[in-house]
């Protein structure tokens, strides 16, 4: 993985850190999933570590959870 995938479920607390994350990292380094709208990458986003939204996974597969909005648990239903 060359660059590191931006989570996040569509909620304003998510959007919010989104926008900061590709403004700091720069939009070519970070892929944003938007997994309330793309429901098939809740299961990479859980394999990666993810365990709430906001979360950024890293290169190097760290899994960095930002500002909590909703559980998987609760993005799942």
């Amino acid at each position: 993985m060359s660059k590191s995938i931006f989570y996040h479920a569509g909620c304003p607390v998510c959007v919010s850190a989104e926008h900061d994350i590709v403004n700091l990292a720069g939009a070519e380094n970070v892929e944003v999933v938007n997994i309330g709208e793309d429901r098939s990458r809740i299961p990479e986003a859980e394999n990666a570590g993810v365990r709430s939204v906001p979360a950024m996974v890293t290169p190097n597969g760290n899994v960095l959870h930002i500002n909590f909005g909703a559980s998987m648990e609760d993005v799942k239903g």
